[in-house]
């Protein structure tokens, strides 16, 4: 039995149902194996035991007020995963399907596409079971609050910086920043994703759509081929994918579609930047569904989705591009073989884990231009450890520097895949370059400052 096959058998063993953490640690090590097996020294030092176990898991109670006076209950939590680079990074999810089994894959993953942006960044992740939808600004606000006033007792600016992730936009993160003020008096960078007038990066909330593309040009350009001109399939209506929308328009893509939890929209005319203007107030601002998108443009078709049917139509549109931006294992093997019916050629996520691990197969196989997530969405968080620096320096940066900074950051993220990716056919196995990169990174770290 090798190393990385001795270290999943145990972390099977140790936490058989948290099938979301096992399949990020079963993706990451089945890449690592020859790499780590090559290199004795982090067998010796244990380097793998060490870093599939968080170095602080803390788990909370967090009591609020409806507004009628109902009191609710939701579970909080913090995983801190690995500081070894620099302070625990990672954001905070308020959903319900909020457990530890997903904060600890997100936390796991966040370790690795942290060192691949070249910024000093552990990895973290926390979040709740809380639901903000449906809930009014003064219930968010009280829960928020209640969840600071615990989470605040192991956070800090140069210890863990938190950032927003599904359901914490700039209302909460506004809420939360709130109340970690009244609580210690400091105006300090404890958070990221703030608004630019209270200590926020420009391009911040564009930063992980913006990056997705970016990634997605640099695949291209391996092939001397230009995003331009390339039709692309974009998952999700929130944040990730409004921003990756806007970036394939100013990049001379098509964006065709995007979806929520009931259905997508097909607009093959293209989703331009009147139509997203439109997306934006309404998912923002009016907080409705992507349905409503056909009753404005009559071109456009709407389908909901079937659970039953196990695939997912939205990846059956023919298109050149595939971008991800919804949630983890929203691609099925299905998905990922329709993708390539449809002639698909390129695949850059813009969630975390987006593929299952038969989806990745099917991509691995036909070799198409594969960037994983804590590559191609590595841009949200290396923003935010821009704002980290600009809060240190007291100063906030243009736009344009911040953009050019996180193109840079990405096209350098490209390179270390191609580094450790490439193979002797020439074909880049972005997968396994990622992983390796990120690992050896944070792993030489580790030995480097001995055992603890």
């Amino acid at each position: 039995m090798s190393y990385c096959d001795e270290v999943m058998a145990k972390v099977k063993a140790r936490d058989p149902d948290q099938k979301e953490f096992l399949q990020a640690v079963d993706e990451v090590l089945g890449t690592l194996s020859a790499f780590v097996d090559a290199n004795p020294q982090y067998q010796k030092n244990r380097i793998l035991e060490r870093v599939v176990e968080p170095e602080h898991t803390y788990i909370f109670r967090v009591a609020w007020q409806r507004d009628d006076g109902t009191v609710e209950v939701n579970r909080g939590m913090r995983v801190e995963y690995n500081n070894a680079i620099g302070p625990y990074k990672g954001g905070l999810r308020l959903h319900p399907s909020v457990n530890l089994g997903i904060i600890k894959f997100l936390g796991f993953e966040q370790i690795f596409k942290n060192a691949l942006t070249t910024l000093p960044m552990g990895g973290g992740k926390g979040g709740s079971d809380f639901d903000p939808k449906g809930k009014s600004d003064g219930e968010v606000m009280r829960f928020c609050q209640a969840f600071m006033t615990e989470l605040a007792k192991y956070i800090g600016h140069n210890i863990d910086v938190p950032a927003g992730d599904i359901g914490v936009g700039g209302r909460e993160i506004g809420y939360l920043y709130g109340q970690w003020k009244r609580l210690t008096k400091e105006h300090v960078g404890v958070l990221t994703g703030k608004k630019l007038a209270w200590g926020g990066s420009l391009i911040r909330p564009e930063a992980t759509g913006y990056g997705t593309v970016y990634f997605a040009a640099e695949m291209f350009a391996t092939k001397n081929e230009k995003l331009a001109g390339k039709t692309c399939l974009v998952s999700g209506s929130g944040n990730v994918a409004q921003y990756a929308v806007e970036k394939l328009n100013q990049l001379g893509a098509k964006a065709v579609t995007l979806s929520d939890s009931g259905g997508f929209i097909h607009d093959a005319d293209g989703i331009d930047e009147k139509k997203l203007a439109y997306v934006m107030d309404l998912k923002n601002v009016k907080r409705g569904r992507i349905s409503e998108y056909v009753k404005e443009f009559k071109n456009a078709k709407y389908t909901a989705l079937d659970a039953k049917a196990g695939f997912n139509p939205l990846w059956a549109v023919p298109a050149d591009v595939a971008l991800p931006c919804a949630t983890q294992n929203e691609i099925n093997g299905k998905d990922a073989e329709n993708l390539m019916k449809g002639g698909g050629k390129c695949v850059s996520e813009g969630a975390n884990m987006p593929s299952t691990p038969e989806a990745i197969d099917v991509y691995l196989k036909a070799k198409v231009l594969y960037g994983p997530g804590k590559a191609a969405n590595a841009g949200g968080v290396s923003v935010s450890g821009l704002e980290m620096s600009q809060n240190s320096l007291r100063l906030s940066w243009t736009r344009e520097e911040v953009d050019n900074r996180l193109r840079g950051i990405m096209a350098a993220i490209h390179e270390q895949c191609i580094m450790y990716g490439k193979e002797k056919d020439g074909w880049v196995n972005y997968v396994k370059g990622a992983n390796i990169a990120g690992f050896k990174k944070v792993a030489d770290a580790m030995i480097d400052q001995g055992v603890y």
